[in-house]
């Protein structure tokens, strides 16, 4: 297992540096990669001359010295003092302990950055295409190995081929490469923040991309962006709404106020660096910067901004350049003006929008899907670790308020906590659709609603609204008990449905690779899965099962009778593509359904 502590306070590193450095070393040394990783990641990291140092052993020093950006970028930024020097096992290694450049993330703390149009066009390039076989073959080779052999080296080489995607202008596939990689670290690593699903989810990612790109199509949305553009928009006025804590997994932390203007667009401001629970925190009350307007975070979310000059990206992230002036103007509450349209929609109508796209969306565009709903519900109690609602005026299904980000020093928990507390309080919400789980909202926000008395008492410095990871709801803040709801019962269509048995067939393939599905296959369970979908009407799941333990089973033998994989990975990688695109698709249906009026659709 690999420790935290030693990684946590080492710089980051560019992905392809460290591939680079892997790729340097012998076949003898590689074999050695692994363990010394989990060796050097316990070292103590010290201070020296403008760097850091840690001692390998006795004639071996490495030395980490950043850049003026805090990233180790050059092989000049890592040396080692033994004789194999920088082709070492130490260099490597250590490397290989850092956490990432995270470019995505470093953009949101930039200034203006403008680039040109990428014209859309529907044929991948030549040499696109050979990236993408290139980062295919790699995505395919982890899969097939599983996290059990997915160590130092193919990681490596995954990044290696994430690189030259980059340089190919694929930059939605490099993005999901580096996801892979950094999920395959956090499981190996056994971190507590590591989901299977997560990982199962990027590697998906990464195949679905590489493989559309592989046979010719070169669409923008399947090439993605490398950078923010900024784009002058003019004079505009913009009002808080709320603000959220931003908590990576990354290693970046901070904190992004989200604005409207007065046509309903939706803006925001982010300050989002390295960093962990306790900058979360504090940034909620940082400066913001946007035109040396004199304002916090706090402040702004809950007041508002007249900007001059005003640039902003297509996520509507606002700049700050040189050109860009802001004054404070006053704030509005949710009740009046483009707030108040938040919550004019049906949630049904709202959820059904936001729940359209399929598994081909890029799961790092910020789209409709990301964007708020507002409601007014009625708290009916807790249930686990969520809280059930439902719709002020009954109508709708029940559905259930989850923490936004659910890290223990992070406030969102603690206030969901308060609210299940206190069944029968009319609460007005700010939230967002979560696409992998039955009917939930995860909560961002929360106001009393307009004409009630059994609703919140907010403090009048709140201005009508609590933020949710900042705010701490007391029990001051909420009305007297009153009648009580009758309790209600929530079904779970994810829960009892039998696609648990592919879920668990496509993610048994990312944690014990092809040799536990062929496993599977020959014990007999993948046979069993398949029938039992086909008894309850999942024909499509069952075949799709039935061809990932086959092809995962579909070995050979060369002509001196040694086991040979004829088919290479490619067979299998397709098959294990196929199912976990099925499931996907599925899941999300069933989830769309779960936002629909049962009783109305009844009675109509």
């Amino acid at each position: 297992m690999t420790p935290d502590t030693g990684a946590a306070t080492l710089p980051p590193v560019v992905p392809e540096l460290l591939a680079a450095a892997v790729e340097s070393l012998t076949s003898r040394l590689r074999k050695k990669l692994d363990a010394a990783v989990e060796q050097y990641a316990a070292l103590p990291v010290a201070a020296a001359d403008g760097g850091l140092t840690v001692r390998c052993g006795e004639d071996a020093v490495v030395t980490l010295t950043p850049g003026a950006d805090g990233v180790i970028a050059e092989d000049g930024h890592a040396r080692c003092s033994c004789l194999l020097a920088p082709r070492c096992l130490h260099r490597a290694a250590l490397l290989h302990c850092c956490p990432f450049a995270d470019p995505a993330s470093a953009a949101v703390v930039t200034t203006d950055v403008q680039v040109s149009e990428v014209e859309p066009r529907t044929a991948a390039t030549d040499r696109q295409i050979k990236a993408a076989d290139a980062l295919w073959t790699a995505a395919a080779a982890v899969l097939a190995a599983g996290l059990p052999a997915a160590g130092a080296v193919p990681q490596a080489e995954l990044l290696r081929a994430a690189h030259t995607a980059r340089l190919a202008d694929l930059h939605r596939a490099e993005a999901a490469a580096l996801r892979v990689v950094r999920g395959l670290r956090s499981a190996r690593a056994r971190r507590d923040g590591h989901r299977l699903a997560d990982l199962t989810a990027a590697l998906r990612e990464l195949l679905l991309t590489t493989a559309l790109v592989r046979t010719g199509h070169g669409d923008a949305a399947l090439l993605g962006t490398a950078r923010r553009a900024y784009r002058a928009g003019g004079a505009l006025r913009v009002h808080g709404v709320f603000r959220e804590p931003v908590l990576t997994a990354t290693g970046y932390a901070g904190v992004v106020t989200h604005l409207l203007d007065q046509d309903g667009r939706w803006f925001s401001v982010a300050d989002v660096r390295p960093g962990g629970p306790a900058r979360a925190r504090g940034a909620g009350s940082a400066p913001v910067a946007v035109g040396a307007a004199a304002l916090d975070h706090a402040q702004l979310s809950r007041g508002g901004l007249l900007i001059s000059g005003a640039t902003a990206s297509a996520d509507g992230r606002l700049g700050s350049g040189r050109g860009v002036k802001a004054n404070p103007v006053p704030g509005l509450d949710w009740t009046s003006g483009a707030p108040a349209a938040l919550f004019a929609c049906p949630l049904a109508q709202a959820a059904a929008e936001r729940l359209g796209d399929g598994p081909l969306a890029d799961p790092e565009d910020d789209g409709l899907l990301r964007q708020p709903v507002g409601c007014d519900l009625v708290v009916l109690g807790a249930a686990g670790d969520t809280v059930l609602a439902r719709e002020a005026d009954g109508s709708g299904p029940v559905i259930r308020l989850a923490a936004a980000h659910p890290h223990p020093e992070l406030a969102h928990t603690a206030n969901l906590g308060r609210l299940a507390a206190h069944p029968g309080t009319l609460i007005r919400v700010l939230g967002r659709i979560d696409p992998d789980r039955a009917a939930t909202l995860r909560v961002l926000a929360v106001g009393p609603v307009p004409g009630s008395d059994a609703t919140l008492r907010l403090p009048e410095a709140w201005q009508g609204r609590a933020d949710l990871g900042y705010d701490l709801l007391l029990g001051a803040h909420f009305p007297p008990v009153g009648e009580q709801p009758s309790s209600a019962s929530v079904a779970d269509p994810l829960a009892d449905s039998p696609l648990w048995r592919v879920r668990r067939l496509v993610e048994l393939g990312v944690a014990g690779g092809r040799r536990a599905v062929a496993e599977s296959a020959r014990t007999g369970g993948a046979r069993t899965d398949a029938a039992a979908l086909a008894r309850t009407g999942f024909h499509g799941a069952a075949a799709l099962t039935t061809a990932l333990a086959a092809d995962a089973d579909r070995r050979g033998r060369d002509v001196f009778g040694r086991l040979a994989d004829h088919g290479g990975t490619d067979p299998y990688a397709h098959s294990w593509l196929a199912a976990a695109l099925h499931l996907t698709a599925a899941e999300r249906e069933l989830v769309r359904a779960t936002w629909r009026d049962r009783e109305q659709e009844e009675t109509a």
